[in-house]
C-alpha cells in the first residue's frame, strides 16, 4: 500500500473498519463453502432434500452477510474517497491561486485545468476502488489458507507456494505498467496543453494562414497519445492473462490432488468440495487488485501530481499571521534576490526599499529588468532565494501566505474572461456579492455604458462562445473585480501593454480612482503613468538602481532620465 494514503485524514479509521468487515467477510466465505459442500455431499450420499435445508439456509445467510459487508465496505470507501477528493480539490485550487500565474504558465494551463477537473475525479475513483480491494488482498487469502491447511495440508501448501509466483509476476508487470502509465499520463498532459493552446490561438492561426499546417502538429500529438495508450493497454492485458493463467493452474493442481485423494480414499467428499470452492476465493482478491490497479493508475498518478503541487514551498517555516494593511502599515524589503540555475543571471539582486501607508509605487525598467519578477515576489507567487520582509514590525521570509495574499488584487496584462455572464465574471473572486454591489462596481469601472447596450445586461454571456469584447473592456472587467473586492493592496503587471494609447487614456481615469487609499505596485513600460506615482522603483538587469519621485529622478539625470529623454517607452 502507498504510504501516502495512510496519511490522508481519516484513512486509519477507514482502514480499521474495512479490516473488521473484511474479517467478517472471510468468515462468511468459509461458512458458505462449508455448508454448501455439506449439503452437496449429503445429497450425493443419498440423504433426502429436507435433511439439508438447514445447511442451505446457513449457506444463504452467509451469502447475504458477505454481500452486505461488501456493500458497507463500498459505501465506507465511497464516502472516504468523496471527502478526500473534495478536500484535495479545495486545497489544490487554493494552492494554484496562491502560486499564481507564473506557476500556471510553467505547468501549462491545459494541464492545470485537466488536473483540477479530471485528475481529481480519477483520484477519487482510485481511492474508492483501491482501499477495499487492498484490504481484501491483505486479509482474505491468509484466513482462507489457514482453514485450508486445517482441512488438507497438501492443498494449503500448493496454494502457498503458488502465491509468491503470482505476486512476483504482479510486481514485474506492475513496474512495467507504471512506466507505461506515466508515459501515457505525460502524453495526456501534452495533449491537454496543446488542445487549450490551439483553441486559444485558432483565430490567430487562421489570420496568419497557418491553421491547415497546424493540423499536422495536432495529428502528431494525438498519435503520440494513442501510442502511449495502446502500450499501457498491452501491459494491462498481459498482466490479466498472467494472473488468470497462474491462478487457474494452481486451482487445477489442487483439484487434481483432491481427486486423487478421493480415489484412494484418503480424502472425504465434504472436505474436497470445501477446499475446491475456497481455492478460487483465495486468488480472487489478488486478481481484483491486479485488474483495478491498471484501471486506476491514472488516478494514482493524478494523486501524486496533486500532492507534489500541494507540497510546493511546504518547507517554508510557519510564520505569524499578518494584520490588515492600513495607512500606518510599513513594508521593508531587505536583500531580496531571485536566483535561477547556475549559469543564468539572477532575476533580482539585493533589492532594498521601504514604504508605508497608501502609496502608488511605479516599477519601471527595460525588458528583462525584473519588473514582472518583482510583482510576482511581492504578490507571494514567487519565493525569494535570499532576503526578508518586515511588515509593520513582523519579520517574514516569504509573502507566499494567505494572510498577505487575501489582501491583494492582482491585475495581469490580459485578465482571463470566463464563458459566463458579465455578472459572474465580475464576482468571480466574490461569488457571494449581491446584484447591487456588482452594479456599483460596474459603474465605477466604466462598464455601465456597455452593459446598458446589451439585451440581457449583466446576465449577458461573454467569453468563448459568448459576446466578443475588446481588450479595454476585458481590463474594465478586471477593474470591476477590484472595485468589488476592495482590497487594500493592488498589484498590476503591465495591465495596459496590449492596449492602444486611446483605450489606455480612457482607462486611466478609472484606474486612478481605483488606486485611491490603497497600496499600489504598478509595473509598466509606459512611463507617462509615472507622473501619477508617489514613488518609482527603477530596475536595470535585476538591480534596483534608483528610487524617488518622477521629478526627483529627472533631477538626478541618471538611468530613469535616460529612459525618459531617449523616448524608449515603445521599446522597453
Amino acid at each position: 500500500m502507498d504510504r501516502k494514503m495512510i496519511s490522508y485524514q481519516g484513512a486509519k479509521t477507514v482502514l480499521s473498519l474495512l479490516a473488521i468487515l473484511t474479517a467478517i467477510q472471510a468468515a462468511a466465505i468459509i461458512t458458505q463453502a462449508y455448508y454448501l459442500a455439506e449439503a452437496i455431499s449429503s445429497l450425493f450420499g443419498g440423504d433426502l432434500f429436507r435433511t439439508v435445508i438447514k445447511d442451505l439456509l446457513i449457506f444463504f445467510i452467509s451469502l447475504i452477510v458477505r454481500q452486505v459487508t461488501t456493500v458497507v465496505k463500498k459505501n465506507i470507501a465511497y464516502d472516504f474517497a468523496a471527502k478526500t477528493s473534495k478536500n484535495f480539490r479545495e486545497r489544490l485550487l487554493e494552492k494554484v491561486f496562491q502560486l499564481g500565474p507564473r506557476f500556471t504558465q510553467e505547468e501549462g494551463s491545459g494541464q492545470t485545468v485537466t488536473l483540477v477537473m479530471e485528475g481529481i475525479t480519477k483520484f477519487r475513483r482510485y481511492l474508492e476502488l483501491y482501499f477495499p480491494k487492498i484490504m481484501n488482498a491483505a486479509f482474505i487469502p491468509g484466513i482462507l489458507v489457514l482453514y485450508i491447511f486445517f482441512e488438507n495440508s497438501r492443498s494449503g501448501l500448493i496454494l502457498v507456494l503458488t502465491f509468491p509466483i503470482v505476486m512476483i509476476f504482479m510486481v514485474l508487470l506492475g513496474k512495467a505498467a507504471i512506466g507505461k502509465a506515466l508515459s501515457q499520463y505525460e502524453s495526456y498532459q501534452l495533449l491537454s496543453n496543446h488542445f487549450v493552446d490551439s483553441l486559444r490561438g485558432l483565430e490567430t492561426l487562421k489570420y496568419l494562414g497557418l491553421s491547415v499546417k497546424h493540423i499536422e502538429k495536432i495529428a502528431w500529438v494525438s498519435e503520440q497519445y494513442r501510442k502511449a495508450t495502446i502500450a499501457a493497454l498491452r501491459i494491462a492485458f498481459l498482466s490479466s492473462f498472467a494472473l488468470d493463467f497462474f491462478t487457474m493452474l494452481s486451482i487445477a493442481t489442487v483439484a487434481v490432488f483432491l481427486g486423487l485423494g478421493l480415489i484412494n480414499g484418503s480424502m472425504e467428499l465434504h472436505s474436497a468440495l470445501t477446499i475446491l470452492m475456497l481455492a478460487p476465493e483465495y486468488f480472487l482478491p489478488i486478481r481484483e487488485v491486479g485488474a483495478d490497479y491498471h484501471a486506476t493508475l491514472d488516478g494514482k498518478n493524478a494523486g501524486n501530481k496533486i500532492q507534489e503541487i500541494l507540497d510546493l514551498d511546504s518547507s517554508l517555516p510557519k510564520q505569524e499571521p499578518l494584520s490588515l494593511w492600513e495607512s500606518t502599515s510599513t513594508l521593508t524589503v531587505s536583500g531580496m534576490s531571485i536566483e535561477y540555475s547556475k549559469g543564468e543571471k539572477p532575476g533580482l539582486r539585493d533589492i532594498k526599499f521601504t514604504l508605508s501607508g497608501s502609496k502608488r509605487i511605479g516599477i519601471v525598467g527595460a525588458s528583462g529588468s525584473g519588473k514582472s519578477t518583482m510583482i510576482d515576489v511581492l504578490s507571494g507567487f514567487l519565493n525569494p532565494s535570499r532576503g526578508e520582509f518586515l511588515i509593520s514590525g513582523k519579520k517574514v521570509t516569504s509573502l507566499c501566505q494567505r494572510d498577505w495574499q487575501k489582501q491583494i488584487t492582482y491585475i495581469p496584462q490580459q485578465p482571463y474572461i470566463f464563458h459566463d455572464t458579465i455578472m459572474n465574471n465580475i464576482r468571480f473572486y466574490h461569488p457571494e456579492a449581491t446584484f447591487e454591489e456588482v452594479e456599483a462596481a460596474t459603474e465605477k469601472s466604466g462598464l455601465k455604458a456597455m452593459v446598458d447596450e446589451l439585451p440581457q445586461g449583466l446576465e449577458n454571456q461573454i467569453g468563448e462562445g459568448g459576446r466578443r469584447i475588446s481588450g479595454g473592456q476585458e481590463q474594465r472587467i478586471a477593474i470591476a473585480r477590484s472595485f468589488l473586492g476592495n482590497t487594500p493592496i493592488i498589484m498590476l503587471d503591465e495591465p495596459t501593454a496590449h492596449l492602444d494609447i486611446e483605450t489606455e487614456a480612457e482607462l486611466k481615469e478609472t484606474m486612478l480612482q481605483l488606486f485611491e487609499g490603497k497600496l499600489v505596485f504598478f509595473a509598466t513600460h509606459r512611463l507617462h503613468w509615472m507622473l501619477d506615482m508617489d514613488q518609482i522603483l527603477v530596475l536595470d538587469q535585476g538591480e534596483l538602481v534608483e528610487t524617488g519621485t518622477h521629478d526627483e529622478l529627472l533631477a538626478k539625470r541618471g538611468y530613469y532620465y535616460q529612459l525618459v529623454s531617449t523616448k524608449m517607452e515603445g521599446n522597453l
